[in-house]
């Protein structure tokens, strides 16, 4: 069935360097589509073209994720499908080369659809899959994004001090897709940012930010979270204002700071020492053996990851 959803454009592709897969997916793993945003980012910092595709007509109800109609630069009629489109990023001298993926969550076919993944993971020799997503929690918006990991593959989760998640209920596609790539042997991580809870429905450049110097630490690979600086500053002079305006906001944001500003005192790993281990592991993947990998859906609680 992968062969009659996926398109690939692998034949004369130059060899990728330690490639690694990025990917978000817009859906219920990614709320105000802050991750979706982040890996825009990060495919925008360089030519990126696409290498890979999954058809969208067997996994969509088109009647909740409805096509777009456009015009084209000749002012012809187009019709825009859900995309899900997979572009290399390179990054000569650096420590991986990306494999991106700024989608959309199905809604039917999960298997297939995860199974059209790993497929382009193998068949590019990604040594990693990073799944990004962003989470409601009772953070202020007016403190740094707390970014968590985690990791169903043991030594991973050793290696990088993430927790294991034991999360038990319904998921989404990302939760089967990281079953999926455990079983099928290939690494993966969760990371997820949290997001106030109380701007659920709001952009959070901020938060997308955050993702990519994330990525940017653990990978050695540039991410272009520079860019959405001047965005994230008018965010948080925007709700800043906004919640001055309104006592009950106000003392409500004081007392998610007060408790944010507790649990950050606990001690965690410094970006550089995350960096280290990570590469530690994917060496010792190369070398003295394989371990299987994957992560949960992230609904479950990781560790905290260093900014």
């Amino acid at each position: 069935m992968t062969e009659q959803v996926l398109t690939t454009a692998f034949d004369g592709l130059a060899p990728l360097h330690r490639p690694i897969m990025v990917l978000a997916l817009r859906g219920w793993f990614d709320i105000a589509e802050v991750a979706t945003d982040a890996v825009d980012t990060l495919a925008a910092e360089r030519v990126a073209p696409v290498v890979a595709s999954i058809d969208p007509d067997p996994f969509f109800d088109f009647t909740q994720e409805r096509p777009q109609v456009e015009l084209d630069d000749a002012e012809l009629r187009q019709i825009r499908w859900p995309e899900n489109e997979f572009r290399i990023v390179r990054h000569p001298g650096k420590a991986h080369d990306l494999v991106v993926l700024a989608g959309v969550e199905p809604h039917l076919r999960y298997a297939t659809f995860a199974d059209a993944v790993i497929a382009v993971a193998q068949g590019l020799g990604c040594e990693v899959v990073v799944t990004l997503g962003a989470a409601p929690e009772a953070v202020p918006h007016s403190r740094p994004p707390q970014v968590v990991g985690s990791t169903i593959n043991e030594a991973l989760a050793r290696a990088l001090g993430l927790s294991q998640p034991r999360y038990q209920g319904v998921t989404g596609l990302v939760g089967v897709l990281q079953t999926a790539l455990d079983q099928a042997g290939i690494p993966a991580v969760s990371i997820r940012v949290a997001i106030p809870h109380y701007l659920g429905n709001a952009k959070h450049p901020q938060a997308s930010a955050a993702l990519l110097r994330h990525l940017e630490h653990v990978l050695d690979v540039p991410t272009g979270h520079s860019s959405l600086d001047e965005d994230a500053m008018r965010w948080r002079s925007l709700h800043d204002e906004a919640v001055a305006d309104e006592p009950q906001a106000a003392a409500y944001v004081a007392m998610l700071e007060r408790d944010f500003d507790r649990r950050m005192e606990a001690s965690m790993p410094t970006a550089d020492d995350l960096a280290a281990q990570f590469e530690q592991f994917l060496r010792d993947q190369r070398g003295d053996g394989s371990t299987n990998g994957g992560t949960d859906d992230g609904s479950d609680d990781g560790g905290p990851l260093p900014g």
